[in-house]
């Protein structure tokens, strides 16, 4: 009985992605890799261009964001980021899921 509770509080803090990481790869070289870069690191000569500075999809900024935060920067776009509206629902998770 008493291992229950923290069963629990074990099985609540694990987060797990919705789509499929491996779709989610193929999503990204098509649609996102032109910007952001081979490993997410962002595309140099684009920001230079843009002058912006583009955040590191491995930082710890972007991977603590939640899968709705993603899923709003990609929808909606965020600085001079715009929409992604190539980009199906369901490949919007796997893409999420694959984020390097």
């Amino acid at each position: 009985m008493k291992t229950l509770p923290i069963i629990l509080l074990f099985w609540n803090g694990l987060a797990f992605a919705a789509g499929d990481s491996a779709a989610g790869k193929a999503v990204f070289e098509r649609s996102c890799k032109a910007c952001h870069g081979d490993s997410g690191e962002g595309n140099p000569k684009l920001a230079k261009m843009m002058q912006v500075e583009f955040k590191a999809l491995g930082s710890t900024e972007v991977q603590g964001m939640k899968d709705t935060g993603l899923k709003a920067v990609i929808t909606e776009g965020k600085g001079k980021m715009k929409p992604v509206k190539t980009v199906a629902a369901a490949d919007i998770d796997n893409v999420i899921a694959y984020v390097p």
